[in-house]
């Protein structure tokens, strides 16, 4: 499955359009985020995501989780949200 990380300066319609692209390659992404500011993004682009693919007919749910992620060698608790078809 491929990843996508966010962080809080990330635009939401470029993360949107990424995820929107790879759902419709392969049908399933996960998304990274550490931190509220980054969630908060995460979140607003799955958000933007689901009606680009709504135009297609795909119905996204998003699965969140929480998730240990390695970041300058020091491991963080962030969120993942995992983005599929219904």
């Amino acid at each position: 499955m491929e990843v996508l990380k966010v962080s809080a300066r990330s635009a939401p319609n470029s993360v949107a359009g990424a995820i929107a692209a790879v759902i419709r390659n392969s049908g399933e992404v996960e998304v990274q985020a550490v931190g509220a500011g980054a969630v908060n993004q995460a979140v607003k682009a799955c958000a933007v995501a689901r009606g680009y693919l709504a135009a297609n007919g795909i119905d996204l749910v998003l699965i969140p989780a929480f998730a240990s992620i390695v970041i300058d060698d020091e491991e963080r608790t962030g969120i993942k949200l995992i983005c599929c078809e219904r």
